[in-house]
């Protein structure tokens, strides 16, 4: 539990401009490069079913620019059969399942692996197959973190989100539902990965709190930030940030 943790990039919301007025700028895949020389360990990417930012073109250049950099793409997918179908084509080194409702802004709360182990089950099972590390994102329940060691995933994400956006006293609740979930996550042997509404000041404490947590996977505050101080600063401010929570632990 002492190894560094590593910082995904997620760029979808670089997809988000530019899908605003159609075109081809910004380009997400060059956001993508740029995220990777700063110092990201990986890149994340959402391919929702209705291509409202990252598209299928931008998978495929993704999983080439990752290739070549030597760099892990984590995709980020419902749990469909088109979608199954695109992650076996493109291989990506990590897929993550998560929830996904049209209507949403964003994705709200983990997704329900104790309810819909007959679904991701065999979902889980091909990804694994195919060589893909599977990741399930989900809420810091127990009943979750035992369903998703059940359905054999490789990781479980908790979704930071709540801890995030509650008012001091209930985040102190939330960050003990978090660790208490870490710690039975990692106890069977699952990787422990967060994110979703996470900052400088929440990774760092994230990190501080959980050493189980071995990545963090953050997109729009990155995306955000970059507005005003540059992609790579963010990166770095981000990088910071987390090797900070690494030192609080001691």
């Amino acid at each position: 539990m002492s190894a560094r943790v590593r910082l995904g990039v997620n760029i979808d919301h670089v997809a988000t401009v530019r899908n605003a007025r159609g075109g081809i700028h910004p380009d997400p895949v060059r956001a993508a490069e740029m995220a990777l020389k700063a110092g990201a360990d990986g890149i994340t990417a959402h391919l929702r079913e209705d291509r409202r930012h990252i598209t299928d073109p931008d998978i495929e250049h993704l999983t080439a620019l990752c290739r070549t950099a030597g760099k892990p793409l984590n995709l980020e997918m419902a749990v469909t059969d088109e979608m199954l179908a695109i992650a076996l084509r493109h291989a990506p080194h990590a897929v993550c399942l998560v929830p996904e409702r049209r209507e949403e802004i964003t994705t709200e709360g983990g997704l329900d692996v104790a309810r819909l182990q007959g679904r991701v089950a065999p979902v889980v099972q091909q990804l694994s197959g195919a060589g893909s590390r599977v990741s399930l994102f989900i809420e810091p329940a127990e009943s979750q973190v035992r369903a998703a060691h059940a359905l054999g995933a490789a990781v479980v994400e908790f979704h930071t989100g709540r801890y995030c956006h509650v008012q001091r006293d209930e985040a102190l609740a939330e960050m003990e539902r978090l660790k208490a979930a870490a710690s039975l996550a990692h106890g069977l042997g699952l990787e422990v990965h967060a994110g979703h509404g996470l900052d400088y000041g929440s990774a760092r404490a994230v990190v501080a709190a959980i050493p189980e947590v071995v990545e963090l996977n953050i997109g729009h505050f990155l995306i955000g930030e970059a507005i005003f101080t540059g992609l790579e600063s963010a990166i770095a401010t981000m990088a910071d940030a987390i090797r900070q929570g690494e030192r609080d632990r001691t």
